[in-house]
């Protein structure tokens, strides 16, 4: 790893990613994170993430690794939170866009990009979307709430959220994860030992305990209802069926409100879904598909193809018969037909039309 001084170009250089930190208006240092190749795809920051950590971690190194696998993923630290600056004085819920304009600004994502929003990073989100619908090709929003616990009408919500307020203040940093873990499991109800015991030392890593008082009070007070049917940017809103975070009916509030949201439903009580779930799998294939892009081992199939095998395959998706692309290569019909076989082969394809839509479906380009 190379580090670079310290400041607003200061840089963090890792075989898997590179750290940058940019300033706010208010003076806040942001810790922001590119990595993968492919479409922009712009990760709005949200509880409880390190971006050096996240790599490593049974919980979150699914998410980085699928995103970076498929897209030019940026994504964030809040502030008070990671790699970001630890000693904030406001960490409201008014920061958030301004947040993420400044990192969407320093990062300079290749236009039009992918927004994504997960619980509470569906509030800036939606901001953004609703501010800059010109930059964004689709806007993709999990496990979201719309209104936080303290606006909540069902006395119950409220007072449990102060309740795990104060509980945060008296317990966090303490040396045993007790308290940690009533909040880790809340997010994690299904997860393994393995998983809620790093999610804990995460808790502990990341963020301190009155920073953490502060972050969990901030949500309280996220409201976007009045920004929803102002959406524009096509919108695919997933969630699980069984979120002790953020319940089912938030999602299909969400979903509901936004004109032409798309909406899918997986099954899960975990609020972050983990690698080993089917829902996870479900998310990844609605992502990919909504987005146009497509799987990397789709992608793979094609790169396997020697480039004598590619040189046939463009021939036959721009019209050619066999006699046609033999002619023009200066080979055999017969070898024409046998290196189709081949290609059909790898493709999975049983004739020459499958073998086009394959093809065309996958982004196969004609030179």
């Amino acid at each position: 790893m190379k580090n670079v001084p310290f400041g607003y170009d200061s840089i963090i250089v890792s075989s898997q990613q590179t750290i940058r930190y940019v300033n706010t208006a208010d003076q806040v240092r942001l810790a922001w994170a590119r990595s993968g190749s492919g479409p922009s795809l712009v990760k709005a920051s949200n509880w409880i993430t390190h971006l050096e950590y996240d790599w490593e971690s049974p919980v979150w190194q699914h998410w980085v690794r699928f995103l970076s696998e498929h897209f030019t993923l940026v994504r964030s630290d809040e502030r008070g939170c990671g790699l970001s600056q630890r000693d904030v004085a406001d960490v409201s819920p008014a920061n958030w866009l301004p947040d993420l304009e400044v990192v969407i600004n320093a990062a300079r994502p290749e236009q039009p990009f992918v927004l994504l929003g997960l619980s509470q990073g569906v509030v800036p989100a939606i901001q953004y979307a609703v501010k800059y619908p010109e930059r964004l090709s689709y806007l993709v929003l999990y496990g979201g709430y719309i209104r936080g616990w303290a606006l909540s009408s069902n006395p119950r919500a409220v007072r449990e959220g102060l309740a795990l307020v104060e509980f945060t203040e008296l317990g966090w940093g303490r040396s045993d994860p007790i308290y940690r873990r009533l909040f880790t499991r809340k997010f994690l109800p299904e997860g393994s030992e393995e998983q809620l015991r790093w999610c804990d030392d995460l808790c502990a890593r990341a963020v301190a305990p009155k920073m953490a008082a502060e972050l969990m009070r901030s949500r309280g007070y996220a409201d976007v209802t009045g920004l929803l049917e102002q959406v524009t940017v096509p919108t695919l809103v997933v969630h699980a069926n069984q979120d002790h975070v953020a319940p089912l009916s938030q999602g299909q509030e969400l979903a509901a409100g936004i004109p032409d949201a798309q909406f899918v439903q997986v099954e899960s009580h975990n609020h972050i879904l983990l690698e080993h779930e089917p829902a996870w799998k479900r998310f990844c294939d609605v992502v990919l598909e909504f987005t146009g892009v497509q799987h990397t081992a789709d992608n793979e199939i094609l790169q396997s193809l020697t480039d004598r095998e590619q040189e046939i395959l463009g021939k036959l998706v721009s019209g050619m018969t066999n006699v046609e692309i033999g002619q023009a290569l200066f080979i055999s019909e017969k070898t024409v037909r046998n290196q189709l076989t081949r290609i059909f082969g790898k493709l999975g394809a049983s004739s020459r039309a499958q073998a086009i839509i394959f093809a065309k479906d996958h982004g196969f380009k004609l030179d």
